[in-house]
């Protein structure tokens, strides 16, 4: 099975160049190729709700699907057998949004009264197409329909063993029929049953009405989950590519079936968001080789074999890398107005620290950081009690000045092991630290530098390092905990960016 092909690299990593906004919008629309929303990705929310996070996602075109609460206004189900009072309801909600409802699937009728009504239906809302999966001796009576209305019919494929899953017999299927016929081509089932879906866009190019597109974990796994796009193993970029190279101009809606808590859900449907006009607006050279990714996150460059060879395979391997923090930091543990993201970096008020919500064991943390004159901050791990930290955790130093201690320099364990020398921090200049943590083994590498490697398991003794020197620690160590929260000592002096964790399987 194809793996996952990015990691966090424990080397200085290039930042991605800028775009505008402006100009990722143009070169969308100039493409052709339009982002939409299966409503399905917010099936825990209303339809209400989820045409919100449409507009914030900057998404105008929509794929409602049949069982989805209205709103709370409408306690009604949205599907082709609401009321005029529900159908007006919804009309209402896309127009004060300025948003499209453009289609609507995956539906199927229970026969030829209820196709008849399915087509009134998209015709009356104004819908481009339907997504659907009729039995194939259907297919006369729904090709009629379509020439009838002039709404297209796009059939989706659920993975094997449903009956399009074979991209050849859905070819095969629609070929007697004319442009109103197509393909609904949900890249992320192909992946499940085994399909490249680079090499399947390719096979079924001129047929395709719209696309489900989707990033998955595994090629050929039907439990492969979703993925930010451009971090799966779905080679996301290069969908984008053939679909470029195909002349494709229509709707790709993301449809993320992943089962996350909504946080969670809405902090990587917004990765996904971000990073489609990227990749649409990208080059060739960029698209190929993997260079776009959603914000935050980072290609392999330059990775020493003895890292890279532990990431496993399959079930084993490597959590994709994420950002540590959820840009509206819903996810972290922090005191009001104490931090702050702006334009992609993560300032401190000095107003204490700020910690993850959930707790990490073996990890790679990458991240960027920027110090003032005096700064004095650091990188917290595995702290098991935030309110003592100081003795329930391991703090990586962040110091803008040279200590007399050593063991206080920026790159060392605070008073437990030195760097391996000091390094200069100049205020006003980005420096980039890689911390890995395995075990009971550390190590700090800074701008491709490795300052500290050591095992904790050498500190046997409370209060005392394996040289003799004295520590701050009450107990040994060699016992701390080896999962714990990860922090950032807050200090009005430091910023971060690029703050992005990978776990590491043991």
């Amino acid at each position: 099975m194809k793996k996952h092909s990015l990691f966090l690299a424990a080397v200085l990593l290039s930042a991605l160049p800028p775009f505008s906004l402006s100009a990722l919008q143009s070169a969308a629309e100039s493409g052709g190729l339009e982002l939409g929303l299966q409503a399905y990705t917010f099936r825990q929310v209303t339809l209400a709700e989820t045409l919100d996070r449409a507009v914030a996602m900057k998404i105008k075109n929509i794929q409602a699907y049949g069982g989805q609460k209205v709103s709370a206004k409408v306690a009604e189900n949205f599907s082709h057998n609401m009321s005029d009072a529900a159908k007006a309801e919804v009309r209402a909600l896309f127009k004060a949004r300025g948003l499209n409802l453009t289609s609507y699937g995956v539906v199927t009728g229970k026969d030829e009264a209820d196709w008849r009504k399915i087509f009134a239906f998209a015709k009356e809302m104004g819908l481009r197409d339907i997504a659907t999966e009729p039995k194939a001796d259907v297919m006369p009576l729904i090709a009629r329909l379509a020439d009838e209305t002039g709404v297209k019919v796009a059939l989706h494929n659920h993975p094997r063993p449903s009956i399009y899953f074979d991209p050849d017999f859905a070819l095969a299927t629609v070929k007697p029929y004319g442009s109103n016929i197509g393909l609904c081509a949900d890249t992320g089932h192909w992946a499940r049953s085994g399909f490249d879906p680079v090499a399947t866009l390719r096979k079924v190019e001129g047929r395709i009405v719209s696309l489900h597109f989707k990033d998955l974990s595994e090629i050929g796994l039907k439990a492969a989950h979703d993925m930010p796009w451009g971090t799966g193993a779905s080679e996301a970029a290069k969908q984008i590519l053939e679909l470029r190279r195909q002349g494709f101009k229509g709707i790709a809606y993301m449809e993320y079936e992943y089962k996350v808590p909504l946080a969670q859900l809405d902090i990587e449907t917004a990765e996904c968001a971000d990073w489609f006009p990227r990749a649409v607006a990208a080059s060739e050279a960029d698209l190929i080789a993997g260079r776009v990714l959603p914000s935050g996150y980072v290609s392999e460059q330059n990775t020493s074999q003895e890292w890279a060879g532990k990431r496993g395979s399959k079930s084993d391997r490597w959590d994709a890398p994420r950002p540590l923090f959820a840009q509206n930091l819903a996810n972290a543990d922090l005191k009001t107005g104490a931090w702050e993201y702006k334009d992609g970096v993560l300032l401190s008020k000095g107003n204490g620290n700020i910690w993850t919500k959930e707790t990490h064991g073996d990890f790679a943390l990458n991240l960027d950081f920027r110090c003032e004159e005096k700064t004095d901050s650091g990188v917290i791990l595995r702290c098991s009690d935030t309110a003592d930290w100081v003795q329930n955790s391991l703090e990586v130093q962040i110091i803008q000045e040279e200590r007399p201690n050593d063991k206080h320099n920026t790159g060392g364990i605070y008073d437990i092991s030195a760097p391996s020398r000091a390094p200069e921090i100049e205020p006003g200049k980005w420096y980039h630290m890689t911390v890995i943590a395995q075990g009971t083994k550390l190590q700090v590498i800074l701008n491709g530098e490795r300052l500290t490697n050591i095992d904790l398991a050498k500190w046997n003794q409370a209060g005392q390092n394996p040289d003799g020197t004295k520590n701050k620690f009450k107990k040994a160590m060699a016992g701390m905990s080896r999962e714990g929260r990860i922090g950032l000592q807050g200090r009005k002096t430091i910023s971060f960016r690029n703050i992005v964790i990978e776990r590491i399987a043991p």
